[in-house]
């Protein structure tokens, strides 16, 4: 069977995307661009971070934005959500610890 040519296409993007998700995965230092595809972030919800400080970022010429892909990396999985076991964890310690008044 012949497939059609918006088939062919989709195809032909698809590998593409894989393409550049496999040179992404092959780089320390990001661009603007390079970035928002690594972090699936708007450019501009991106460029607002920048500006305010919240992510990190290098601008060697006072111009161009670099991002390094460590800290990236370290930025994405900062402010962890606690798992339900850490939680029960911690409350079941706090109760412990807090037992002033009760029971005499």
């Amino acid at each position: 069977m012949e497939k059609t040519l918006d088939e062919r296409l989709s195809l032909l993007e698809a590998g593409q995307q894989q393409t550049n998700e496999l040179l992404l995965s092959q780089k320390t230092v990001f661009n603007f661009d390079e970035v928002a595809v690594y972090t699936h972030l708007s450019k501009s919800y991106l460029y607002k971070l920048t500006s305010t400080g919240g992510i990190p970022c290098y601008r060697p010429n006072g111009k161009q934005i670099y991002f390094d892909r460590a800290e990236i990396d370290k930025w994405l999985l900062s402010n962890k959500a606690p798992t339900s076991d850490e939680i029960e964890s911690k409350a079941a310690s706090y109760v412990t610890l807090n037992k002033k008044g009760r029971g005499k």
